[in-house]
């Protein structure tokens, strides 16, 4: 799956991406509103769906290698984080979708979270 499709899935809007960073392939996700728990926890994930909108989603995306942040809810970050993201080549989308129905459409459609066991 490419970043594109997740767009097309989530019905997402984007915030911020270039053309590579739409065809960027990814292969997992997370979703998490507590970002220790991505740092502590989440492995090899290509996309962080989240409802927060803050610089530390961002930096810490940008710390676990991820290519894609999808803010759920149609929350949208204030220029400033878009910003970062371009910074750090890290694509921006924003689904009307909650985050359980969002990581839901994803699983569906075939993208799949890091095994914890």
């Amino acid at each position: 799956m490419i970043v594109r499709d997740i767009q097309t899935i989530l019905k997402a809007t984007v915030l911020h991406a270039n053309e590579d960073l739409l065809d960027s392939e990814v292969h997992t996700a997370c979703g998490s509103d507590m970002m220790s728990d991505v740092l502590a926890f989440v492995k090899d994930q290509s996309v962080l769906l989240t409802g927060l909108v803050n610089p530390q989603v961002v930096r810490t995306a940008e710390m676990m290698d991820m290519v894609c942040i999808v803010f759920v809810r149609g929350k949208n970050p204030d220029p400033t984080i878009v910003e970062l993201a371009k910074e750090r080549g890290i694509a921006l989308l924003s689904t009307p979708y909650r985050m359980f129905t969002a990581c839901g459409l994803l699983y569906e459609n075939g993208l799949k979270g890091g095994c914890t066991i």
